[in-house]
């Protein structure tokens, strides 16, 4: 029997916050045991290791961004709609680096099925669909979009930019701006 009051959601949330303020790479069921002053066992009827707690970490998150997007997306279509989603990742990753580095832990194919990760792509070329993108141009531009987002958020949380001007915001905006304008005018293949 588990400790009163310990639930694999209580202490799947209390992961997340943990790897918000010390690296989602620190999170251990040990360092869990230790915020609730428990014994590592105590927890092990709730989580069944540290990747089985980093797995539960990766779901919400996910959960939560596609909240989040889904939320930004509404009534929005065109370069208003690429916008509000690429600012969903950056401002999610700022707000939350643990959780957003948690996005993208590796699933295996039956978790990963069962996702949010799913409704990520799926807004995303609900998106695309303002654009007029055929397949298989409309998974490129899936793809593109979401290197772009996740590679730019990464080095901008990594301190990539901090060294020059302009402003990681003005480039934030250009880069929008460079993306609408590519995703108008898609070169054929």
């Amino acid at each position: 029997m588990g400790r009163a009051g310990l639930t694999p959601e209580r202490l799947t949330l209390a992961g997340a916050e943990l790897a918000d303020e010390v690296g989602f790479e620190h999170v251990t069921v040990s360092a869990l045991a230790r915020r609730f002053d428990v014994r590592v066992a105590s927890l092990y009827s709730h989580v069944r290791s540290s990747q089985d707690l980093k797995t539960r970490i990766a779901l919400l998150a996910l959960e939560e961004l596609a909240d989040r997007a889904a939320d930004a997306l509404a009534g929005r279509a065109g370069k208003d709609a690429l916008t509000a989603l690429a600012n969903v990742y950056r401002d999610y990753a700022r707000e939350h680096p643990g959780r957003y580095a948690a996005t993208r832990t590796p699933l295996d194919p039956q978790t990963a099925a069962t996702s949010a990760g799913g409704r990520h792509a799926s807004m995303t070329r609900a998106l695309l669909r303002g654009y007029d993108l055929a397949e298989p141009d409309r998974t490129h531009a899936v793809r593109l979009l979401g290197s772009v987002f996740h590679g730019y958020v990464s080095l901008e949380m990594g301190g990539g930019f901090s060294h020059s001007a302009p402003d990681t915001d003005e480039t934030w905006s250009r880069i929008l701006d460079a993306l609408d304008a590519l995703l108008r005018a898609w070169p054929a293949p």
